[in-house]
């Protein structure tokens, strides 16, 4: 079941792999996330030290935190992926000019994943394109109700 979504990141990238990453998360973020007060809009992903690291997810802490934890809504949060997916990535983000982006955030067996895309950037008339064929598509599946509805 997924919890947050980063439409932007289909929008503005061509998403080559997907990688599935546990996040290091404290209790009341996991609060947080629950409730629904995450986004990953303006996210990505940094490679440090051979490990990868969510920056820029805001989550909003509930009222009800702790009054002994200091919440910080976009603190840097460590992901944790194989040792060899992070040496392949690590490869492809630094050789072919890849980048890595936050694509989705889910549960899978009561644990909150973050869905990981290597992505390469569109330019302006690739997204231009793809909003052409989108529309035309539509416009497709439209016409075709249409035609079934009238017969």
């Amino acid at each position: 079941m997924s919890i947050v979504q980063n439409k932007k990141a289909f929008h503005d990238y061509f998403i080559e792999e997907k990688y599935e990453a546990g996040i290091v998360l404290e209790g009341w973020e996991v609060k947080a996330i629950r409730a629904g007060r995450a986004q990953l809009k303006e996210a990505y992903i940094l490679i440090r030290k051979g490990e990868l690291f969510l920056i820029g997810s805001h989550i909003s802490p509930l009222a009800t935190a702790s009054t002994h934890v200091n919440p910080d809504p976009v603190k840097t949060r460590k992901l944790l992926l194989h040792a060899s997916q992070i040496r392949e990535l690590i490869g492809k983000v630094e050789r072919a000019g890849y980048t890595l982006i936050p694509l989705d955030m889910h549960y899978k067996s009561g644990r909150i994943k973050l869905e990981i895309g290597l992505a390469r950037g569109k330019k302006q008339y690739d997204k231009r394109e793809t909003e052409k064929r989108k529309e035309w598509e539509r416009d497709k599946q439209r016409l075709l109700r249409i035609r079934r509805s009238s017969d």
